[in-house]
């Protein structure tokens, strides 16, 4: 069985692409980069839109304000100095106030209100608490940090089906329609190549500053919940500390009266009369 001609195996996308690039003159619009890029050049393009929805997405919902509203963070200071835990656990509970200071102090105030040491390990279960909310909001940044990952991917991928193309045209055609042919198909794998560069790069920018972004704003947040940890600790202690009260003495029974006198000893007649 004859061997299928390395044509064949060439998607019709890097033909038409290898059109693409033969038709353009000696100036080139970003337009006509993008077609010679073919089906990878699409997709490249595509992420790029993607990751800035995502880079706009994050900077939207990673900010101070939206991390510890100024409003909430004040009201939690001002019930937890007051000792009004169950307000403080109706503040983190409000959906309308829900936010990654809530979101760590409730955690924290659930797992004191089960544990037999109470408010003695709040420090723990804040950083255990906080730790969850860290996780939720590096999630932000994954996609972006994808797609500076998958992108020289795709160049490389792009590249590959570039050579192909060319090595084809080698084997296959003679004379100037060949070098018509190579270059074109060069010219696909180095388009691939500049897309797959261009798009990775701002986003592993991005992916590094965002990270380093979160680390700052929770910083922030936690001057607030050290300073809650510190009451509720005090709190904890002075209930540790608290001696124990004194069981109420029993009243002594009521006797109708005047008492009586206690029996004088018995006296023996006998030797009384001697």
């Amino acid at each position: 069985m004859p061997l299928p001609r390395m044509d064949v195996l060439i998607p019709s996308v890097l033909a038409q692409s290898a059109d693409a690039v033969k038709a353009l003159g000696a100036e080139k619009s970003v337009l006509d980069y993008i077609r010679a890029g073919g089906v990878v050049g699409y997709i490249l393009i595509a992420l790029s839109f993607l990751a800035v929805a995502l880079v706009v997405r994050h900077l939207i919902e990673v900010r101070l304000v939206k991390l510890m509203p100024p409003g909430v963070a004040e009201e939690l200071l001002s019930r937890v100095r007051a000792g009004n835990i169950d307000g403080v656990k109706t503040i983190c509970s409000a959906p309308e106030n829900r936010s990654f200071l809530t979101g760590m102090v409730g955690g924290a105030l659930q797992r004191c209100t089960l544990s037999p040491f109470g408010f003695l390990e709040i420090r723990a279960a804040l950083e255990e608490s906080g730790s969850r909310e860290i996780d939720k909001l590096y999630r932000t940044t994954d996609g972006i940090g994808l797609i500076a990952a998958v992108g020289p991917m795709l160049g490389l991928l792009g590249t590959v089906f570039g050579m192909i193309g060319a090595f084809a045209s080698i084997g296959q055609l003679e004379g100037a329609t060949r070098s018509l042919q190579l270059a074109s198909y060069m010219s696909i794998a180095l388009v691939t190549t500049a897309e797959g560069l261009i798009v990775a790069v701002p986003c592993t920018v991005a992916y590094a500053l965002f990270r380093r972004r979160i680390e700052r704003l929770v910083s922030e947040v936690s001057e607030v919940s050290e300073q809650l940890a510190t009451y509720l600790e005090r709190m904890g202690e002075q209930s540790q500390h608290a001696p124990a009260q004194a069981p109420a003495a029993r009243p002594l029974p009521r006797v109708a009266g005047p008492v009586p006198p206690p029996p004088l000893p018995a006296v023996d007649r006998g030797a009384r009369a001697s």
